[in-house]
């Protein structure tokens, strides 16, 4: 992530140790993300490759986008994203939650979704969803995410 003005971001944590460093942790609402960033992110946590191109109209078009970043050597280091679409009325879906390695099991996959879900509720948004990996899914658990209460079930449909 190139280094950009903090004073549109929030400082999320104060001096958290990171490789026997202290570093702050901001949280930032801009669509402007560096894809390069956005894919050595991604990269660090194993997900398969998407082009550029499609990921940045994803971005544009997406009705949220939060980011994660450490300030080193006056650079802005991503280490957490999420986004969410909406019909901006009553639903909206968040994928790409994705937290760096180095700073998993430290309350940033929380703090990102707390966030998240904030967002979408200052928008009156009721209904949120999104897709879990089974190995993720006690986290969206302990967060309040169900199953569906009604047993509906997400479908999909691909072309063959």
């Amino acid at each position: 992530m190139n280094t950009h003005n903090l004073t549109n971001d929030i400082l999320l944590i104060d001096n958290l140790n990171y490789k026997g460093k202290k570093v702050n942790i901001y949280l930032s609402m801009t669509k402007e993300i560096n894809l390069y960033d956005l894919e050595k992110l991604c990269d660090s946590v194993g997900w398969v490759r998407r082009p550029f191109r499609k990921v940045r109209t994803a971005i544009e078009h997406s009705f949220l986008i939060i980011s994660l970043f450490h300030t080193y050597n006056n650079y802005n280091h991503l280490i957490g994203f999420a986004r969410a679409t909406s019909d901006c009325a009553f639903n909206a879906t968040i994928w790409d939650v994705v937290v760096h390695p180095d700073f998993q099991g430290k309350g940033l996959g929380k703090a990102l979704m707390d966030q998240v879900i904030k967002q979408l509720r200052l928008a009156d948004i009721t209904t949120i969803t999104l897709f879990a990996d089974p190995q993720v899914i006690a986290f969206y658990k302990s967060l309040g995410f169900m199953n569906d209460p009604d047993g509906v079930k997400g479908m999909f449909w691909y072309p063959r």
